[in-house]
């Protein structure tokens, strides 16, 4: 049962490197491969949620690696699959990758498997790498069109401000070691001696808030959507956004020990979702909107892992993995059709494109929190669990709620209204529009909208029993009839309200809207006190990587080079001169020593008398 665990991430985290490796020669098997990978990769996540594998091995001293499938990993790990399946199933039928099929869904796959070793790490150690390789895929896919320079810059902005917060994972663990917890286990971290615990927590924290896109991190996920529609969906659903709330769901135990980790984070949440609901009501682009959405959606996760809902946060995550995916999907199909994502140039666009207008209309009700539909029942878990702890929780969620009500409508209305005369006008400012929806689109955004409308069954007693019991939660806080009843007539209102309002402005001042507009600015404020810095630096490194450390390194061939010429040059005019000097001497004396060789004996005879001859007067002198 080992085996099956380590299959689990070994088959997507395989396949994607092997084909991310093969250039051109893979672009053609690249869409059938990743989805046979993908389809594995399902089939064995449904087989470790019931069987529950664990494996651990030696890593360090005393730090183990290890991998389990408990019951939050469980869920996560089938609701991951089954997403990535989607979305490769999605761009198969789309132009997304261009000719760099292999890479893109390489890269994919890389991401899907490190999202994989996250949820299913059993420590510090473990998760850090599925972390670290999660970023780096990130930031790839976001810059995959690495030929058009902004979309480069934003993979950048979103790498390095995710990165300065993922540091607070590095904090954590050596606090941690400093603190008694040698393991690293994630179970043991609750226990960290003294203020040691403290700096855990905090690193756990900001390293959580800064993947989720939480305030004050939230930029960079506007940035991120300068990646193809796929990546968006994959990224905005199940995996790196949802890291970050899944982590605090995971150590909610450890923001319990520290005193004050459960209140920062739940406040963190709640004013997230508040605070970024109103800036996705302001946008005008699509995707932007669904991009301020996910931060305020992944705010009551992460508002429920501040205050102990773990189960209504888990609820909370999968239906929202359903929900943005599919919606996501949507706006990349029309992106792929009419060639724009601008709300207004996409009026019409459901009318046009029933079937996609269709699910998307359902999937935005899922989001708006209209009744019976997921989000619906799940926002209410979560805002049960706030009431519990804090009734000015409770408020402020349900105050976003009602925004989020207000901008989903704000995307439905758009869609669905009569195309204007002049509409191709506003088509193909961002890519040649190809006038049709894919085929395997379709399909998929069939299934993940009724899985959007479906999993309201998650709040049903024996259901929401079954998911409390399965991630150790029971006895949660669970919302009244008061609670459903209220939230739902709050949703359907403020629905109405913004579908009466339209495309009217905002009743705010000019400049508020247009700081909404941008994200309140933040990434202005990071790109100079975090990203400009982080560039600079990483460029003065390489130029002193190639003016001082490589002509460093190339100084010392280059002085044995010089050498070698040197004994060339010198020393080795002398040493032929010797050899020269006794092979001339030697050939020299062997010609002398043949003149006496005349082969006549009266000649040998006066040879040997010169020779006793001069014998004789040596003894004679010497003696």
């Amino acid at each position: 049962m080992d085996v099956l665990v380590w299959l689990l991430v070994a088959v997507p985290l395989g396949t994607g490197a092997v084909l991310a490796c093969t250039g051109r020669r893979g672009d053609r098997p690249a869409p059938a491969v990743g989805i046979a990978a993908t389809v594995t990769t399902l089939i064995l996540a449904v087989q470790a949620a019931v069987l529950r594998p664990a494996v651990s091995v030696p890593l360090f001293a005393g730090i183990d690696a290890g991998l389990a499938v408990d019951g939050l990993s469980a869920i996560l790990v089938v609701t991951v699959a089954a997403v990535t399946l989607a979305v490769l199933l999605f761009a198969a039928g789309e132009s997304t990758a261009g000719r760099s099929r292999a890479r893109f869904t390489g890269l994919m796959l890389l991401f899907s498997g490190a999202m994989l070793v996250t949820v299913t790490a059993t420590g510090l150690a473990t998760l850090l790498m599925g972390w670290e390789v999660m970023g780096a895929m990130s930031w790839a896919l976001i810059g995959f069109w690495w030929h058009e320079p902004h979309r480069v810059r934003a993979a950048n902005v979103a790498f390095v401000t995710t990165r300065a917060a993922d540091l607070g994972l590095y904090l954590a663990a050596g606090a941690a070691l400093a603190g008694g917890v040698g393991s690293l286990a994630l179970v043991d971290l609750p226990d960290t001696a003294g203020p040691w615990l403290h700096l855990v927590t905090a690193g756990i924290v900001v390293a959580a808030l800064g993947k989720s896109a939480q305030l004050p991190f939230h930029f960079w996920l506007s940035r991120a959507m300068e990646g193809p529609s796929p990546v968006s969906a994959l990224l905005h659903s199940a995996t790196m956004v949802a890291a970050g709330a899944y982590l605090l769901l995971r150590l909610w135990p450890l923001l319990a020990a520290s005193g004050w980790g459960g209140p920062v984070v739940a406040w963190t949440g709640v004013a997230t979702a508040l605070v970024l609901g109103l800036v996705a009501v302001a946008q005008t682009d699509l995707k932007q909107l669904l991009a301020a959405s996910t931060s305020a959606q992944v705010g009551f996760m992460v508002l429920a892992a501040g205050v102990g809902g773990v189960a209504g946060g888990t609820m909370q995550l999968v239906a929202h993995a359903a929900t943005k995916s599919a919606l996501f999907l949507a706006a990349g199909a029309w992106l792929s059709a009419l060639g724009t994502k601008a709300l207004p140039a996409l009026r019409g666009a459901a009318r046009r494109y029933r079937l996609v207008g269709m699910m998307f209309t359902v999937a935005a009700a899922a989001l708006a929190g209209l009744p019976p539909l997921s989000l619906w029942v799940t926002k209410d878990e979560v805002l049960a669990a706030a009431l519990h702890r804090s009734p000015a929780l409770y408020a402020t969620g349900l105050a976003a709620a009602v925004v989020a009500a207000i901008y989903s409508a704000k995307a439905a209305w758009s869609v669905w209204q009569p195309e204007p005369e002049d509409a191709a006008a506003g088509w193909d400012t961002e890519q040649a529009g190809t006038r049709a929806v894919s085929t395997l689109a379709r399909p998929v955004l069939v299934v993940l909208a009724g899985c959007a409308a479906l999993l309201g069954l998650l709040g049903l007693p024996p259901v929401a029993h079954a998911v409390q019991s399965l991630v150790g939660a029971e006895g949660a806080a669970a919302p009244e009839a008061w609670e459903l009843v209220l939230s739902a007539l709050l949703a359907l209102a403020a629905a109405s309200v913004a579908w009466w309002w339209g495309s009217r402005s905002l009743p705010i001042p000019a400049p508020v809207s247009r700081l909404l507009r941008e994200w309140l600015r933040t990434e202005r404020v990071a790109e100079l006190l975090v990203v400009r810095p982080t560039m600079v630096l990483a460029r003065g490194l390489a130029v002193f990587d190639d003016r001082v450390l490589d002509r460093t390194v190339m100084a010392v061939p280059n002085a044995g080079r010089w050498l070698a010429r040197l004994v060339d040059r010198g020393a080795e005019f002398g040493v032929d001169g010797v050899v020269r000097a006794v092979s001339t001497g030697a050939r020299r004396l062997g010609a002398f020593a043949r003149r006496p060789q005349t082969g006549q004996v009266h000649q040998y005879y006066a040879q040997v008398a010169a020779g006793l001859a001069v014998l004789a007067l040596f003894l004679v002198f010497v003696r």
